[in-house]
């Protein structure tokens, strides 16, 4: 078998990028995409990302996780962007197709900015949180990243019974970052 692919990545997390414009990816094969996935004996990737035709849309973006389940993904959907300008399907703004539902995007001066979904809700979990913006996110905030066990917390938390198997992305903030802010505001061009 042999399949045509690009690495991509998005503030860190990596891709493998796969132009399936013609639809001979086999979406149902979930091993096929951990073992291209897997950092020793594959590509190695935080996901693989498919992009598809649709009627509707500029394309669609199938996206797996490493361990072939699914999910929005914020920073996948940035590379699916600028791999389908790559790839001649869109220019400067898109409007595609996610797990989530539908994604505005524009591409300006070589930066993808996407419009992800509203947070209907912040849910507290004892001293954490739950977001889910189209990408369920547990958030933990610390006094010291850098000292944290970022990894083991993280995957503790991402296969506990509190979430289905792989349901959940654990994000760990610094509790007293300097000048930290989020922006609500629309995207510009969007």
């Amino acid at each position: 078998m042999e399949i045509t692919f690009y690495k991509y990545q998005g503030t860190g997390n990596d891709f493998v990028m796969i132009d399936d414009r013609s639809e001979s990816f086999d979406v149902s094969d979930l091993e096929l995409v951990s073992k291209l996935c897997d950092r020793k004996f594959g590509i190695g990737a935080d996901g693989l990302i498919l992009i598809r035709n649709h009627p509707d849309y500029d394309f669609e973006m199938i996206y797996f996780n490493a361990d072939g389940s699914q999910s929005m993904c914020g920073n996948g959907a940035r590379s699916a962007v600028a791999f389908s300008a790559f790839l001649g399907i869109v220019a400067s703004k898109t409007h595609f197709l996610a797990i989530d539902g539908a994604h505005d995007a524009v591409i300006k001066d070589g930066l993808v900015q996407l419009l992800m979904g509203d947070v209907s809700g912040i849910e507290s979990k004892e001293q954490d949180y739950f977001v889910n913006t189209g990408s369920p996110h547990h958030i933990r905030l610390v006094d010291a990243v850098s000292e944290y066990p970022v990894f083991a917390e993280g995957k503790e938390v991402r296969y506990s019974s509190t979430y289905a198997p792989g349901e959940v992305l654990m994000s760990t903030l610094w509790r007293q970052f300097p000048k930290m802010r989020y922006s609500l505001e629309p995207m510009n061009g969007v």
